[in-house]
């Protein structure tokens, strides 16, 4: 007679794969609740007042953490426009990308305290963005499935005239940043579990000649999500209904991972975003329990370096 396997709870849900397990692990602790009920929390950036900026993406809100008192307000109000990042501009406005419904998008900007809208890009499901130093952006345009690659991750001129496409015939892409240097592009592929690393020629519009790769490939459901860099251009990539946050050294290799607290229970595994507080070696990831019972939280672990300082364009 064969003995049957355990059904332990971690092999009920979301198991980390073997080629992991070695990894460098960390485990990150409750930080602030935003609700007792399930929001898509997405979007986190930092202002120029150091507070946290960041959005519910299916409710449409853009919300504010005042650091110092631990206060949360709301900046502006998006319904049935899917608002999934924030970031912020030189001249300190937010720009915010839209997933509309799905088929197109489009990205706007408003100033700090919610006023003053203006639309830059209109025609895509624009999922992230990430500024380079002349106040150009790339951004993903989040459509695409596993075997209907359509989407892709696009340059935008600074004076949002121009817009050229770097990568395309993408299934899902979703997270983007850039290197220290601003000559690497970095992309998530959600639909097909992939990491891109993308070399960009001078100019930053188009790729250097075998300067594409996947250096890495996911396994399990859903995918790789939003992602950031630290001052040592490590690689922050949220891994969505999986409860945890995986690290990359610059060459795309895997160094280590964050874990969120219940996740053997199958608990806030709707890991979105990871983001380093400004000044800090501090990192916020933002998650939810989904058709659970625990809410929308904020949770907070060390990171594997200090936050780079310019990733809002300062």
């Amino acid at each position: 007679m064969t003995k049957g396997f355990d059904k332990t709870p971690d092999l009920r849900f979301v198991p980390i794969p073997p080629s992991e397990q070695g990894l460098q692990t960390l485990t990150a602790e409750p930080w602030f609740k935003v609700s007792d009920k399930t929001l898509q929390l997405e979007g986190l950036c930092f202002d120029r007042d150091g507070n946290l900026v960041f959005c519910d993406v299916f409710g449409g809100t853009i919300f504010r953490l005042d650091l110092a008192s631990m206060a949360l307000s709301e900046v502006y109000k998006a319904p049935r426009e899917m608002p999934a990042s924030v970031k912020v501009h030189q001249d300190g406005r937010l720009f915010v990308c839209c997933l509309g419904d799905f088929e197109t998008g489009h990205i706007f900007a408003i100033n700090p305290d919610g006023s003053g809208r203006e639309t830059i890009l209109e025609g895509y499901v624009a999922d992230d963005m990430v500024f380079a130093p002349d106040g150009s952006f790339y951004f993903t345009h989040f459509v695409g499935k596993s075997t209907e690659p359509t989407g892709g991750v696009y340059h935008v001129s600074a004076d949002g005239k121009q817009v050229t496409p770097i990568l395309e015939r993408m299934a899902g892409p979703n997270g983007v940043a850039l290197s220290k240097n601003n000559r690497v592009l970095w992309v998530t592929e959600t639909n097909a579990n992939r990491l891109h690393l993308i070399e960009l020629n001078d100019g930053g519009t188009s790729i250097a000649h075998y300067g594409t790769c996947v250096p890495y490939h996911f396994t399990g459901f859903h995918g790789p999500d939003s992602c950031s860099i630290d001052d040592e251009d490590n690689l922050y990539v949220a891994m969505y209904s999986q409860g945890r946050v995986m690290i990359f050294n610059p060459g795309g290799y895997p160094i280590g991972q964050v874990l969120i607290p219940g996740r053997e229970k199958g608990q806030h595994l709707r890991t979105t975003h990871p983001m380093l507080i400004p000044g800090s070696d501090d990192l916020i990831i933002c998650t939810n329990d989904g058709a659970g019972d625990q809410g929308s939280w904020l949770f907070r672990s060390k990171g594997f370096a200090q936050a780079h300082q310019s990733f809002q364009f300062s």
